[in-house]
């Protein structure tokens, strides 16, 4: 399977402060979290995985605030399959590697057979011969692309809030839950019932009572927990 610079969303190039939350994503076989260069404001702990793969087949390749996704089938998801089985008969392939210089931070999840996460530290262009088939994994998962590639429409996503402004006004929140609840925990809610609210690492600013938040929509993938 060929692997080309993403078009979708312009995902970002790897960078200081990366963002962890995957692993509760149900039939993952293989999740990447990578770092991006924050804009003002962001929240990049909302942001979406960068890549995804179902246990189906399905993909799901996120930028900063939203996802696209396709199934793979055939020659790609085999190829797709053997690179990710290859990566596991790697040495001491567990924990923390640096890979080289530099602050860039990656998380690589694989859930086929014995779960393995790896934080992946360091410039993948100066990895050693022995790690090159690892950080040239993980370079093309971070720029994957597929044509059958469309944007995703997640049914959930995760209310996640902390007390905070942001510059400008506010939202009055309207809602019946309690936007208290989310600070400490992010809780699922119904993506319909935001539609006009941002999503993913660029968070709104809500108004309640005296007290203002900084609430982010993080886009659910199927199965996916809070």
């Amino acid at each position: 399977m060929r692997l080309a610079a993403v078009s979708f969303m312009a995902l970002a190039a790897a960078s200081p402060a990366a963002s962890v939350h995957a692993g509760e994503i149900m039939r993952a076989i293989a999740v990447l979290e990578a770092s991006t260069v924050p804009l003002p404001d962001q929240v990049l702990e909302a942001a979406p995985p960068r890549f995804v793969l179902l246990e189906d087949g399905q993909v799901f390749v996120g930028g900063t605030t939203g996802l696209a996704t396709a199934r793979l089938s055939g020659r790609d998801l085999k190829d797709l399959e053997r690179r990710l089985a290859d990566i596991r008969k790697l040495p001491a392939l567990a924990g923390v590697i640096t890979v080289g210089p530099g602050a860039a931070v990656r998380r690589l999840h694989l859930r086929k057979g014995r779960p393995l996460d790896v934080r992946i530290e360091g410039d993948l262009t100066q990895a050693a011969p022995a790690l090159q088939p690892l950080a040239a994994l993980v370079l093309d998962l971070e720029r994957f692309h597929h044509p059958a590639l469309r944007p995703y429409a997640p049914e959930q996503l995760a209310l996640g809030a902390r007390e905070g402004s942001l510059p400008g006004g506010c939202r009055r929140w309207t809602r019946p839950e309690a936007l208290a609840d989310s600070v400490f925990a992010p809780r699922a809610v119904a993506a319909a019932d935001f539609a006009s609210w941002p999503r993913g690492a660029s968070p709104a600013s809500v108004c309640v009572g005296d007290k203002k938040y900084v609430v982010t929509l993080r886009p659910l993938l199927p199965g996916e927990t809070p």
